[in-house]
């Protein structure tokens, strides 16, 4: 593939990622519009590597949040990381089972039966993405009603002394996030810091903790598919037209460089756009993305 490619979808990834919208249904559709097959194992590996860019972006951005809230006391970091674990274990539970399902189901009697194979069909990729659009348009309204309810200034600073989401709240962002591995489109963020705002978080809680999630789940996601790639490469070369795993993975941690750099500003950004009450904003674009989406899938793509 070439470099520029990579670095083009290495910015998509970068900026998409880290903002509610889905970044993998923007990488799979500039792939496909660039004639590319996003389940092959190298832009599977791709992806996840531009994840990982991403994920050193969470840290660089959000150390200094972390560090006073969840790293402030012992008590403090036990906290957050009981809760964390707990979240990811339900992501696990709940990813994998539907995982099985679907490759049980939608591949039945197939002998190779992935879910990759799926992360090409832009008719799965467009109503994921309109329910995370949904999903997230009612969690912004439900935020700006709240703002104007009587005392929501007091509730509002009784939450915000907690240093991190309660046990309830992390279960059910660790729910939702299970649901999202499987269906590209249905964003990650979008989706965890939504069911964290209607769980009654605030939205600076729902938001460190979501990517604080995903800096937990991303190496998770990355073994996997490094582990994918190496086992196509095997079968490639029993089959006499081996892929070129090294070039896949010297151009995947490229990718990742310019991924970190484009997840920095998409986080400023989408910070300042949580701070002014603008979240519902996003769901809307996740809706009219999901139409566009659909839109190309009927002109096969």
């Amino acid at each position: 593939m070439p470099i520029l490619k990579v670095i083009f979808l290495a910015i998509i990834q970068g900026l998409a990622e880290l903002l509610p919208v889905s970044s993998s249904a923007h990488v799979i559709v500039a792939e496909k519009l660039m004639g590319l097959d996003p389940s092959a194992p190298q832009l599977t590996l791709l992806l996840v590597m531009l994840h990982t860019g991403t994920m050193f972006a969470v840290i660089v951005f959000f150390w200094k949040t972390w560090k006073q809230t969840y790293f402030s006391s012992s008590e403090a970091f036990s906290r957050f990381a009981l809760r964390v674990l707990w979240a990811t274990i339900v992501t696990g539970i709940v990813g994998q089972a539907l995982k099985s399902l679907i490759e049980k189901t939608l591949f039945r009697g197939a002998e190779k039966a992935e879910i990759e194979q799926l992360f090409s069909r832009l008719d799965l990729i467009a109503p994921a993405l309109a329910a995370a659009g949904v999903l997230i348009l009612i969690a912004g309204l439900h935020e700006r009603s709240r703002r104007f309810r009587p005392g929501a200034a007091v509730e509002r600073f009784t939450r915000e002394t907690e240093s991190t989401v309660t046990f309830g709240q992390s279960t059910w962002m660790g729910f939702i996030q299970g649901l999202a591995l499987p269906f590209r489109g249905f964003s990650r963020s979008g989706s965890t810091i939504s069911i964290g705002m209607l769980t009654q978080a605030t939205r600076e809680q729902a938001e460190r903790f979501s990517f604080a999630m995903a800096v937990v789940l991303t190496p998770v996601v990355v073994a996997v598919e490094a582990l994918r790639l190496e086992k196509a490469h095997r079968a490639s070369v029993t089959a006499g037209i081996p892929i070129d795993f090294h070039g896949a993975v010297v151009y995947s941690l490229i990718g990742m460089v310019f991924s970190f750099l484009a997840g920095l500003v998409a986080l400023k950004w989408l910070s300042n756009w949580l701070q002014n009450g603008r979240w519902y904003l996003f769901g809307i674009y996740c809706l009219v993305a999901a139409g566009v989406v659909f839109y190309l899938h009927t002109r096969g793509f």
